[in-house]
């Protein structure tokens, strides 16, 4: 085999796909059975749908014409430059990218690596020998874990919760309600269904969050009842010390995540499948780190500043009324999310 990929979500789908196209013999273990929904936003940033539309997978939705930034009656929009963004539920990303990969011929299993060995000439995970292994295995990845490779986050850690709303959306827009603690981001993913994630530091119920941002508890009240169970994520922030040992690389958020405060997780993690398989076709994974590095730069730099901008309380209040003072500045920044990873500002 030429490339085992464990991890079966998008990043690992992505990777095998690519793979598949490559021409490599390609195997996917997943520990998962079926269909994996998780705790994200679902919001596609127009770099992910162009990268999704490059593999030949379209997922229904809602088109996103930008982002909007809510603190009480202050509001401030930007919009995409590049065409639109998507809204698309998890489940149903999921689903498209594997039947894109089983229709290519790659093996799905349902396995769980245990045990690596690695020498000059491939990778060995419990009995199974590939010349190369891709762990796309998630943000506390074992496998990172294992090989040695997982640095200790000293930050404050920040966890995400969500839940979806059956309701027409009332904006065709992200928007982005900001409270002393936390964040809330509404994500349109159908015409009648809208999804609500709170990231924040205060390890507290759902509901008790939502109660910071009584305007979006209101548009809320129309759904008799929530379409789904709460979900949660984190801690977000996972530092890897290299993205390659050996001739195993890192993947999507198994490679390191900063925080999902600007929604380009799934832009990163395609963007990082491809450079993956091309550095495993050219015979060369110290270009997958160096490419690693330029891809997600923006993002790194993009979510530590904001990150650092508003940790302190006065920062916070005054973010919206700033974006408001200097729309320019707020557009630039939603510029920057919304191009391809790794693309430079014109």
């Amino acid at each position: 085999m030429d490339l085992l990929v464990v991890g079966g979500g998008p990043a690992g789908l992505a990777t095998a796909l690519h793979a598949a196209r490559a021409g490599l013999d390609v195997s996917v273990w997943e520990q998962r059975a079926g269909i994996v929904d998780k705790a994200c936003g679902e919001g596609l940033m127009p770099g992910a749908v162009a990268a999704l539309a490059a593999l030949g997978v379209d997922p229904p939705g809602h088109d996103l014409r930008g982002i909007r930034y809510v603190a009480g009656p202050r509001r401030v929009d930007a919009d995409f430059r590049v065409g639109p963004g998507r809204g698309v539920r998890r489940t149903t990303l999921h689903a498209l990218l594997r039947e894109a990969v089983l229709a290519a011929g790659v093996r799905v299993d349902q396995r769980t690596a245990r045990h690596i060995e690695q020498d000059q000439d491939g990778v060995t995970v419990d009995g199974t020998r590939a010349h190369h292994l891709v762990a796309a295995d998630g943000l506390h990845s074992p496998i990172r874990r294992a090989l040695g490779l997982n640095r200790p986050c000293r930050a404050r850690p920040r966890h995400g919760l969500r839940r979806h709303y059956p309701l027409a959306p009332w904006s065709d827009h992200v928007e982005v309600y900001w409270s002393r603690e936390a964040e809330a981001y509404v994500t349109p993913v159908a015409d009648d269904l809208v999804g609500v994630a709170v990231l924040t530091t205060a390890r507290r119920p759902y509901d008790d969050h939502l109660a910071a941002f009584p305007e979006l508890r209101e548009r809320l009240a129309g759904a008799a009842v929530p379409a789904g169970p709460v979900r949660g994520a984190g801690p977000f922030r996972q530092t890897a010390s290299a993205r390659t040992t050996g001739r195993v690389l890192l993947v999507g958020d198994a490679a390191g995540y900063v925080d999902a405060l600007t929604g380009e997780g799934i832009a990163l993690a395609l963007a990082q499948a491809s450079a993956a398989v091309r550095a495993v076709t050219a015979g060369d994974l110290t270009a997958y780190e160096r490419e690693w590095r330029q891809l997600t730069r923006r993002y790194r730099w993009l979510t530590h500043a904001l990150l650092s901008a508003t940790r302190p309380l006065p920062a916070r209040a005054a973010l919206v009324p700033i974006a408001q003072r200097l729309p320019w500045l707020f557009s630039a920044a939603v510029g920057m999310l919304a191009r391809p990873a790794g693309e430079s500002a014109m």
